[in-house]
């Protein structure tokens, strides 16, 4: 079978030889990168209540805001981070909250009703307003993949196939669901047009989740979609996944474990799994400790603190030190596409 990743280089080098290249396939569009501040409502966080970064009792509470996915899912696999960072630190209560989507996240931080968050696009926006922890780690490697999907036996074999197609995408703002397979489209040659922010030209395209893009295709209801390895690596037969893929990702052994099998017509190049990072206005000690308990983390360590029902797979195990330098191929992919974070 033919290697469908995408082989590029980051900023720092650490990728081999590339068949793409990380300038924008369309250099007639505008290159930019907006940091403003964003109008969007305190209401885009799930079950958000009550004052946040406050002291409970004899407690300091401190809210992480998780990326944006189904508020109970996502929730859940966090469980062994928050279990072992209140069970390492004494005095600290930890809140999760779930952004409805990317765009949430910023304002939060900005009106101080979260400490923490988790996702490369918000702190992309306006790095000068973060303190960087490090970037998460799953399974042993601090990479994850981009892929995107079609059902067996379509008539769907290549980016190309996809013109006049539908097209099923995570949340506009996603890195992998949306932002580096909307470039890819672009760099195979179909009219993007304004998408993600806009409405494409050469395909249809439904923005909602990750878990939704991938039901939609399920259903019939698109003709492909884009998503992350850690959810859509069950969906795929473990002879489909490229040796680059298999080197670099932590979700491979969940291969084929889904009821329904999905074709993968393209893989990225690996990205770098999400950064932990804290508003930079936060000041306190508990800031350093659990940045510390994070960086000292491990899977051995976090797996004793998994509930007796637990049954994910952890999408944090501990920290590797980086800096945004590092997240440079999603910010050239947000000035390819005109993403404007502001």
């Amino acid at each position: 079978m033919a290697d469908k990743t995408d082989r590029g280089r980051s900023s720092n080098g650490q990728h081999g030889t590339t068949n793409m290249t990380n300038e924008p396939a369309d250099s007639g569009r505008r290159r930019f990168l907006a940091g403003g501040a964003s109008a969007v409502a305190l209401a885009g966080l799930a079950g958000c209540t009550g004052a946040l970064g406050s002291v409970a009792g004899d407690a300091e509470e401190v809210t992480i805001l998780l990326t944006p996915e189904n508020p109970t899912d996502v929730r859940n696999d966090y469980m062994p981070m928050k279990n072992y960072l209140e069970g390492e630190i004494d005095g600290l209560e930890i809140t999760y909250e779930v952004p409805q989507d990317y765009s949430a996240i910023r304002p939060a931080l900005r009106s101080e009703q979260a400490e923490i968050g988790m996702d490369d696009i918000t702190l992309i926006s306006d790095p000068d307003m973060m303190d960087v922890f490090g970037t998460a780690v799953t399974g042993g490697t601090a990479w994850y993949f981009s892929m995107m999907l079609t059902n067996p036996g379509s008539e769907v074999d290549e980016r190309t196939d996809l013109e006049g197609k539908h097209v099923g995408f995570a949340d506009k703002l996603s890195t992998s669901g949306s932002i580096f397979a909307v470039y890819t489209l672009m760099e195979a040659g179909l009219d993007v047009g304004d998408a993600p922010q806009g409405e494409p030209v050469d395909f249809e395209g439904t923005w909602s989740n990750h878990a939704n893009a991938v039901d939609m295709l399920v259903n019939e209801e698109v003709d492909a979609c884009c998503t992350w390895s850690g959810n859509g690596m069950q969906y795929v037969d473990s002879s489909s996944i490229p040796q680059e893929v298999r080197k670099n990702d932590a979700f491979v052994d969940e291969a084929g474990t889904a009821d329904t099998t999905l074709e993968p017509i393209w893989w990225s190049f690996p990205i770098p799994k999400q950064p932990i990072y804290a508003r930079s206005s936060w000041e306190s000690e508990m800031k350093g400790e659990i940045e510390q308990a994070l960086l000292d983390s491990s899977e051995e360590a976090l797996s004793e603190y998994k509930p007796d029902d637990y049954d994910a797979t952890m999408p944090f195990t501990t920290l590797e030190e980086t800096s945004i330098d590092a997240y440079e191929p999603v910010i050239e992919r947000l000035n390819a596409l005109e993403i404007d974070l502001g």
